[in-house]
């Protein structure tokens, strides 16, 4: 059975924004290496959209830091799972799903293959209380956002998921990687 990962990065007070963070070459590095072991990722729109065509573009163009490439081109060969209601077309390796995003993330989890990493917050709740999820990976950046969206909203979880530390990255820039697990 397939590892599903939950990966994001939130300011020190809960919010999940991309425009918040400054990655450094170091933290790309960190998270081209992430996709390593990744080979697929499960997106809903808002975030697919965030993330393409930029690293498309990007690996298409070669236009960033050695690191920045990496990860583009990993990301780009990954294929890609959106869930969507309104998106309309997708490019290349990417599947459009419309409607019940746990029970087709518990099929594609059974199947063989790597690591699952899931890059939505919206949904989040719904994936957790399925039991879904077997790891987070959250990046911490120095910085208080104050609005915004929250990682979870209060009262979204049916019960307290209880998890154990894998690893702590401490990253020049300040921010701080923390990768959990579910507790065995």
């Amino acid at each position: 059975m397939r590892k599903v990962s939950f990966c994001m990065n939130i300011s020190l007070d809960g919010y999940c924004d991309h425009t918040l963070g400054e990655p450094s070459e170091e933290m790309m590095e960190y998270f081209a290496g992430m996709m390593d072991d990744v080979d697929l990722l499960f997106y809903g729109r808002v975030m697919y959209q965030l993330m393409f065509p930029y690293w498309a573009d990007v690996a298409r163009d070669r236009s960033g830091s050695a690191a920045e490439i990496r990860f583009a081109d990993r990301l780009v060969a990954i294929d890609k799972v959106v869930v969507s209601q309104s998106l309309e077309k997708v490019d290349g390796n990417t599947t459009i799903i419309r409607n019940d995003p746990a029970t087709e993330l518990r099929t594609l989890k059974q199947q063989p293959g790597k690591t699952i990493s899931v890059d939505t917050v919206s949904m989040l709740p719904d994936l957790m209380a399925a039991g879904l999820i077997d790891e987070f990976k959250l990046v911490i950046h120095p910085v208080m956002a104050g609005s915004g969206r929250h990682l979870l909203d209060a009262g979204s979880l049916p019960k307290v998921l209880k998890l154990e530390l894998a690893e702590t990255l401490i990253f020049k820039n300040g921010c701080i990687a923390l990768h959990y697990r579910k507790r065995k």
